[in-house]
């Protein structure tokens, strides 16, 4: 009787201790530390790129997707510094890498005092090179001021090799054989190094262009004689345009191919004119960004009389995909500054404001005027 007792007692007791064991089993698997973990290093910042973030859709608080956002405007920081100077209606990019400064096209003549006050805030007052990319008075309206003003030093100066009667284009020249500045003719094929790496490749004029209208034998035509470069450092690039349209664009794209025009950014073609950034240049270039230096539009002789930019470009920039506000307009943007390590580059803008659609509207109201 003792024996069963016993036994009866052993039994209970081994029972009672595996229900205790399964029941700390099922505590462990309900444990809410695991979770708290899990939830924390969901929240924690992470140090993913801006393709990895575009790549994973956003998630908000109640675990619904997120409206699509704006590429982030993250700052990078490299050895290639690109500028587009707000000089009113003309031109003027500044280009500087850790060993030279480089100034392609002055603004117009009307302008220079902005072209001044754009090159004090930049801190720059020794240009390496300066490219003329034509003789229009938009494009080489400060170029005497940089050579007679003994603030700045000017080392080398190019341009299309195609001689002009205009009096801005004669009087640097001029300046030019007076202090024994070098100066350097550009042609496609050309290839200038403005350090640290970064090259600029010309892509027009060609030789036949630029003998024959020297010789006489073709009619000038200063618009389609502009130099056309494309900036490339390591995996960046940006295309350079200068005034130059559709003739130009076509024989461009004839002459490379594609992967050689492939750019991250364009320098709209003649200030946004219709007469440029064709549809088919655009798909080639594929970029993802347009830079349009024009001034605000107006009646008044010498500024934006012609409405720049025109609805046709921005309407091909848009069917290629370029958000509105990758577009950027120098009356509307101010100053754009663009910084690249060779991978990344960061594209940002004085003010920011997202103007296209509006101006697109306004365009197609008058049109129909």
């Amino acid at each position: 009787m003792k024996k069963f007792l016993l036994t009866a007692l052993m039994c209970f007791t081994f029972l009672f201790t595996g229900c205790g064991g399964g029941s700390d089993t099922n505590s462990e698997s309900t444990n809410p530390a695991p979770v708290e973990n899990t939830q924390t290093e969901t929240n924690s910042p992470k140090t993913e790129t801006v393709a990895q973030v575009e790549e994973t859709p956003a998630v908000g608080e109640n675990n619904q997707a997120a409206e699509p956002t704006p590429k982030p405007k993250k700052q990078v920081k490299g050895n290639l510094k690109i500028t587009m100077l707000n000089v009113g209606q003309g031109d003027a990019f500044l280009i500087q890498t850790k060993t030279q400064n480089i100034l392609i096209d002055t603004s117009d003549q009307d302008e220079r005092t902005k072209l001044v006050n754009e090159l004090d805030k930049a801190g720059v007052t020794t240009f390496d090179k300066i490219i003329l990319t034509h003789p229009h008075a938009d494009h080489i309206g400060g170029i005497e001021k940089l050579l007679k003003d003994k603030k700045f030093t000017v080392k080398e100066v190019y341009d299309n090799g195609i001689a002009s009667t205009n009096k801005l284009y004669l009087n640097y020249m001029k300046e030019l054989k007076n202090q024994k500045i070098q100066h350097v003719s550009l042609t496609a094929g050309d290839v200038l190094d403005f350090g640290d790496g970064v090259t600029f490749n010309v892509l027009y004029p060609t030789k036949d262009l630029v003998k024959a209208v020297n010789d006489g034998a073709e009619k000038t035509d200063p618009n389609n004689e502009s130099v056309v470069g494309r900036l490339v450092y390591k995996k960046f690039s940006m295309m350079f345009t200068g005034d130059a349209e559709r003739k130009v664009e076509s024989e461009v794209w004839a002459d490379n191919d594609a992967k050689n025009l492939r750019c991250n950014i364009l320098k709209a073609g003649h200030h946004g004119s219709y007469t440029a950034s064709t549809e088919n240049f655009v798909q080639t270039v594929k970029p993802s960004y347009v830079l349009i230096s024009a001034g605000e539009p107006t009646d008044k002789r010498g500024g934006n009389t012609y409405g720049h930019p025109h609805l046709e470009p921005l309407e091909n920039y848009l069917a290629e995909g370029i958000p509105t506000e990758n577009i950027f307009w120098t009356w509307k943007n101010g100053t754009v500054t663009i910084v690249s390590n060779g991978k990344d580059f960061s594209v940002t803008p004085e003010v920011e404001e997202d103007w296209v659609e509006q101006w697109i509207a306004e365009k197609k109201k008058s049109s129909k005027k």
